[in-house]
């Protein structure tokens, strides 16, 4: 079987967190900030870990090489742009910062897809998970592109690349639950998420 082509990490913590009410990346998981926790477990599979944040001085602590948006306050489809700008590799996997039950197995099946596309993106209930997805450079010019038209939605360029869509059947192999793709954006989430804790590994 031959070597995975590498990839770079886009760990995006350019929110706002307004409801959520404080800093939702800095939670306390597993003894440690949300965000160092995720940053740690994403290390497994990648060498390269790109931070994205409009405010680096609260995450200097972690020691990541971090970027800021080349446009403040652009939303995520510019945070997305700025880090796969800065990544290593020619492809970056794109996750939020308040995804703590990411299934490392899944994301190398999702690695493993990449030959012949530009995204490679999961379905949930026919709605695609852009921050949990694969993004290869030739994607920059078509996100650029619909920054300067003022298109801010993540998925604005996905018709004007090859998009792999992962679907459901697939996703269930490794994450029956589809616990990767429970987020906290408010702190009813942020409870849920704790609840099942005892589900995931750190």
């Amino acid at each position: 079987m031959p070597t995975q082509q590498p990839f770079s990490v886009i760990l995006l913590a350019g929110g706002e967190s307004r409801r959520m009410g404080r800093n939702k990346a800095l939670l306390p998981w597993h003894g440690v900030p949300l965000v160092q926790f995720i940053a740690q477990k994403l290390s497994a599979v990648s060498d390269d870990v790109v931070l994205v944040t409009n405010t680096p001085d609260d995450y200097a602590f972690l020691g990541l090489r971090t970027v800021t948006d080349c446009i403040p306050h652009g939303g995520s489809i510019v945070g997305l742009c700025s880090g796969l700008e800065a990544a290593s590799h020619r492809w970056a996997l794109a996750v939020a910062c308040d995804m703590p039950l990411l299934n490392l197995e899944l994301l190398r099946f999702m690695a493993g897809l990449r030959d012949g596309h530009d995204v490679v993106v999961p379905v949930i209930e026919d709605r695609e998970e852009p921050l949990h997805a694969f993004y290869s450079k030739t994607c920059l010019e078509p996100m650029k592109e619909h920054i300067e038209r003022g298109d801010r939605r993540i998925i604005s360029f996905y018709p004007e690349v090859r998009v792999r869509r992962v679907t459901e059947p697939e996703i269930d192999r490794f994450d029956p639950r589809h616990l990767s793709f429970l987020n906290a954006n408010t702190p009813d989430e942020w409870e849920k998420i704790q609840a099942l804790m005892e589900d995931d590994s750190p």
